[in-house]
């Protein structure tokens, strides 16, 4: 028998016995959260099925993020819901302003081997932990957090071998958007993306999050990657070295296919509307030079400490644009109070920019950043299909936080190896 990927093992030992791709399987569930936009669905869900409870309720969380602080008395009035909800089951309850729950979960929970499920599609971003995770309806999660197991087929997997070194201002949001101008966003439908390679085993976990968090735009069910020494490292930066154990799949696994990349040879890359396979360098005609009203650096995909990092690297001493404006929205607690703390806000601040609390923001459209009708938005998301900001009338283009920095420094796209 070939050996197994990441994905076969791990559900191999959370279904209790060995499974192949295409399998269907009942499998335990290690952690399973929700957060306010399908919370009040899989808890009314719940109550309909007489499922109030919580399986494992200290791995079970209800995250309030996007609507985080809460901009209508409707939104308000589900976020007492959730707290009761949670309160009466037992399970853990991030509340307004803690962050955006994958990147929350990624802090605290998230453990190597684990199968996670989330009521939110971008869960599939603890695949870099070495987990298999991903995002489910909210019936089904329903069922996770009450019975603490979940039924589903095992995917086939997709391997991206990333060899060689990234140059200065490419990072790993320009390599999955260049994979998936590649293979579109439909080209990893319900297939684990797993990754490999040198330069993918040099990366930090921060730039290894950005993978595993844009694996659903591929149509991925998950984004599974290796636990190595980074992992190990990551987890006791966050005082969880205990939760580390080596993932990696067998030398003779079987894959659907195998996508090599030299990281040597990307670009800086960018996305332009109406979908996030419609990528191009930034030095496309398209784009390069192309007015920006708005550069929002925030959500789950960059805008972690070393994202906003980053930022700052090239925003030093300079200012916004003028005709353009920079929201800046930290995707956790953690990131907003070390940028604090080490003068990245006096950094932003300086250059003009408005920072708001930790949560979802913009990202979803739901506020903080809404752009008006006509405006183009440069942001650091994962998505910009129409509307996906708030508005259909505007146009989001995606990109690295380099690119974004560059782009508010001139009002214009800009490559960020002009730059510096």
């Amino acid at each position: 028998m070939p050996g197994q990927t990441i994905v076969e093992k791990v559900l191999s030992r959370a279904s209790g016995h060995p499974v192949r791709a295409g399998d269907i399987t009942i499998a335990k569930v290690d952690l399973a959260y929700v957060q306010d936009g399908t919370g009040p669905l899989t808890f009314r869900m719940m109550e309909q099925m007489n499922l109030v409870k919580a399986a494992n309720p200290k791995r079970s969380v209800a995250f309030i993020d996007h609507s985080s602080p809460p901009p209508r008395r409707e939104l308000a009035t589900d976020h007492v819901y959730i707290r009761e909800f949670a309160a009466k089951t037992g399970m853990i309850l991030s509340d307004v302003g803690q962050g955006v729950c994958h990147q929350v979960a990624f802090e605290k929970y998230v453990r190597p081997w684990d199968v996670v499920i989330g009521a939110d599609s971008h869960s599939v971003m603890g695949g870099a932990m070495g987990a298999f995770a991903t995002g489910m309806g909210s019936t089904d999660v329903a069922v996770a957090l009450a019975l603490g197991k979940t039924w589903l087929r095992v995917p086939e997997t997709l391997k991206f071998d990333v060899g060689g070194k990234f140059s200065k201002g490419v990072y790993s949001k320009d390599l999955i958007l260049r994979v998936l101008g590649d293979i579109k966003t439909d080209g990893a439908t319900y297939k684990a993306m797993e990754w490999g390679g040198s330069a993918w085993a040099s990366m930090p976990m921060t730039e290894r999050m950005v993978l595993s968090n844009m694996a659903i735009e591929g149509g991925g069910k998950c984004g599974p990657q290796p636990s190595d020494r980074e992992t190990r490292r990551y987890l006791k930066e966050h005082g969880r070295e205990g939760d580390w154990k080596e993932v990696a799949p067998d030398a003779d696994a079987r894959y659907e296919s195998v996508h090599p990349y030299d990281a040597g040879e990307l670009e800086p890359m960018v996305a332009r509307p109406p979908q996030e396979d419609n990528v191009v360098p930034v030095t496309d005609p398209s784009v390069k030079g192309l007015a920006i009203q708005q550069v929002y650096l925030g959500s789950c995909t960059n805008a972690r400490y070393e994202d906003i990092q980053v930022f700052c690297d090239y925003m030093k001493g300079e200012k916004v644009a003028q005709g353009t404006r920079l929201i800046v929205v930290p995707a956790s607690k953690e990131a907003y109070t070390r940028s604090m703390k080490e003068g990245l806000f006096d950094i932003l601040l300086d250059a003009g920019a408005t920072i708001n609390s930790p949560g979802c923001g913009a990202c979803p459209g739901v506020h903080l950043g809404i752009p008006g009708d006509g405006e183009k938005v440069l942001s650091t998301t994962n998505r910009n299909y129409v509307g996906r900001m708030g508005n259909p009338a505007a146009f989001t283009y995606l990109a690295s936080p380099a690119t974004a920095a560059a782009t508010a420094i001139y009002g214009v796209i800009t490559d960020p190896r002009e730059v510096k």
